[in-house]
């Protein structure tokens, strides 16, 4: 049975290159009011946060596509790893658990300053940007909409866990190492920059860059007391 033996903690600034739409709900329809607005936190203060589930599902699918895996489940050139790191459920005697956790990011308090005190945004903490459809035969526009962003410049604090395992898993295979995870962790941050986290991104949406990435070790031996490592190097 495999064995938890590891948690290695990686954490990180995200910084918006461009404005970022992740879309939440919209409680209801007002006259000239935000026609797709930013997830936000159900607090007072009711700031944007980027979703873990949202990073770490842009980076299992990029990862995915860059390995030639067509369906949930199968491997690639990828020999097992997005199965390894992301896990597999569906009902299958082979399922394994996500050795990934992605936390939620939180607005950093420079930005959440920056932001409160700007007096270039539309509401507090986001721009109002429009956008509407071209008729291609008239030449005409149309269906003007109200989209919410996060401002270029925001930076968010990013964490990640990566659990590692000793032993064989479900399929009476030899774990992953330590070094596989971390490096093929770092092939989707890189994949993610190339890329785009949240909507429009083919619009110009939701370019990012990582930070430095900080990492400290938990381990058994040291009764789950965080140890500081050698940073992790992006590229």
């Amino acid at each position: 049975m495999a064995q938890l033996v590891k948690k290695i903690k990686i954490e990180t600034t995200i910084e918006l290159l461009t404005g970022l739409h992740i879309g939440g709900s919209k409680e209801s329809v007002e006259i000239g009011g935000i026609d797709l607005p930013v997830i936000k936190l159900a607090t007072k203060e009711n700031q944007p946060y980027i979703p873990g589930s949202s990073l770490k599902g842009k980076m299992r699918c990029l990862l995915e596509q860059a390995n030639g895996i067509s369906e949930i489940g199968k491997e690639g050139n990828d020999r097992g790893m997005v199965k390894s790191l992301f896990g597999f459920a569906a009902g299958s005697k082979s399922a394994q658990p996500s050795r990934l956790i992605v936390r939620d990011a939180m607005l950093t308090s420079d930005s959440k300053r920056e932001l409160e005190e700007s007096d270039n945004l539309d509401m507090p903490f986001t721009e109002n940007k429009f956008e509407n459809t071209i008729d291609r035969v008239k030449g005409t526009a149309g269906n003007p909409r109200q989209i919410e962003r996060v401002p270029a410049g925001a930076k968010f604090h990013s964490e990640f866990i990566i659990n590692i395992f000793e032993g064989k898993d479900a399929e009476g295979k030899e774990m992953p190492s330590e070094q596989q995870l971390i490096d093929f962790f770092l092939e989707g941050l890189r994949l993610i920059e190339k890329d785009y986290i949240g909507g429009s991104g083919s619009r110009g949406y939701g370019q990012i860059k990582f930070g430095e990435l900080k990492r400290k070790d938990y381990t058994t031996d040291t009764k789950w007391e965080g140890i500081v490592q050698d940073n992790l190097k992006l590229y």
